[in-house]
């Protein structure tokens, strides 16, 4: 089993970003934090070649469904996105939250995970 969940597009990382977060709020999800890898680097003076974005990304009513079930989830929350640029293509990429939740052991919280999974793979064809 693949551990990630990663499209491809022609689209510019910045643009990408932009829609997903569109795509993402139609189905009840947010960005809770946006960052900027080449943007920080290179004002640390560390420098790097390519864009590079990290989002967090929820939606609070299935993270509250998911901590009441057990505690333990929150280990995996909020779901991790990047989208990045590699060789002049985009990538919009997620380790699988089915994938990430095995380690829980809650039937509960797998079909949460399935549900989520679904939802953001949905969001990235959207977005590209």
């Amino acid at each position: 089993m693949n551990f990630d969940f990663t499209v491809q597009t022609d689209k510019k990382p910045e643009q990408v970003v932009n829609d997903l977060e569109n795509t993402l709020k139609e189905a009840s999800f947010g960005v809770l934090w946006s960052f900027n890898v080449k943007e920080k680097l290179d004002e640390k003076g560390v420098g790097f070649d390519s864009d590079y974005y990290i989002l967090e990304v929820c939606n609070p009513q299935i993270a509250k469904d998911a901590l009441q079930s057990t505690k333990m989830a929150g280990y995996f929350l909020p779901c991790k996105v990047v989208v990045y640029e590699n060789e002049g293509q985009t990538y919009i990429g997620m380790p699988k939250p089915t994938v990430l939740m095995e380690h829980v052991e809650s039937e509960d919280v797998m079909r949460v995970a399935e549900e989520v999974e679904d939802t953001l793979r949905e969001c990235f064809k959207k977005a590209v």
